[in-house]
């Protein structure tokens, strides 16, 4: 289209800072064709994202690569159609996942990671390996150790509860694909739970959104959770009893630095 007949908005400066639908300009009365053609392509990834298949056993190999252990559970949702359809199923555990997991509960677990494809399994295959590499050095330097990452098709958050509760966990950390956004198909939330067990409420969970490097890139993410479970484990709280205050403490491999290059 010819460039002379798009008016452009007086905010089209500020679209270098956001990936934001803003300033779009306009010809006549509507918008551009190359902006309806971008609007086209988003909406197609966001749909994408959310019908994508969860590669289970393709992110299984890739952490055991990196040294994590892993196991894999179902929710009580069977299909993907279920799933969108009766929220409710994937909040808990398929019966023959729960008692395989309370069979494999050997002794108790301070930290069970669960990673579930949500609303975007995009954002659960980009994210969740940088992530996990950036976060376990922060665990071993607190000191909290982890069990097996239970990989989960079809899980809506609170299936975590589920989950920790079958593997007899003190906290646990879900790592799930968020309903995908317009210009963000890929985002992954955290949420975190001290002592879960089914029937919590999510008041009972502290959340870390937009995880991945167009939005709170894995550092900092690492970073508030890492403090956030420093304070759930000295505390034994969560939740809305839980205040995120890490912004106003260094990050705890910077600590360590630090103090080594003091000794």
């Amino acid at each position: 289209m010819n460039k002379q007949l798009i008016h452009q908005n007086p905010w089209d400066e500020l679209k270098q800072f956001t990936a934001a639908r803003i300033a779009l300009g306009r010809t006549g009365s509507s918008l551009p064709t190359e902006e309806l053609l971008k609007f086209g392509l988003a909406h197609a990834q966001a749909r994408d994202a959310v019908h994508q298949p969860f590669g289970i056993d393709a992110l299984a190999e890739e952490l055991h690569q990196q040294g994590f252990s892993t196991l894999q559970a179902y929710s009580a949702a069977a299909d993907r159609e279920t799933y969108l359809r009766r929220p409710d199923l994937g909040r808990e555990l398929a019966n023959e996942s729960r008692e395989w997991l309370k069979q494999q509960a050997v002794e108790p677990i301070e930290l069970v990671i669960v990673v579930g494809d949500g609303l975007s399994s995009t954002a659960i295959h980009r994210n969740t390996v940088p992530f996990l590499l950036e976060l376990r050095p922060r665990l071993e330097a607190l000191g909290i150790a982890i069990g097996p990452i239970v990989l989960t098709r079809q899980a809506r958050v609170a299936i975590g509860d589920d989950i920790a509760e079958s593997l007899k966990a003190k906290a646990v950390a879900v790592l799930i694909g968020e309903r995908p956004g317009l210009s963000s198909p890929d985002s992954m939330g955290i949420y975190l739970t001290w002592s879960p067990q089914v029937g919590l409420l999510d008041s009972e969970r502290n959340c870390i959104s937009n995880v991945r490097p167009e939005g709170l890139n894995y550092p900092e993410a690492a970073h508030k959770l890492s403090w956030l479970l420093g304070e759930a484990f000295r505390r034994q709280i969560s939740g809305i009893n839980l205040k995120d205050e890490s912004d106003n403490f260094p990050d705890i491999l910077l600590q360590y630095k630090t103090s080594a290059t003091l000794i």
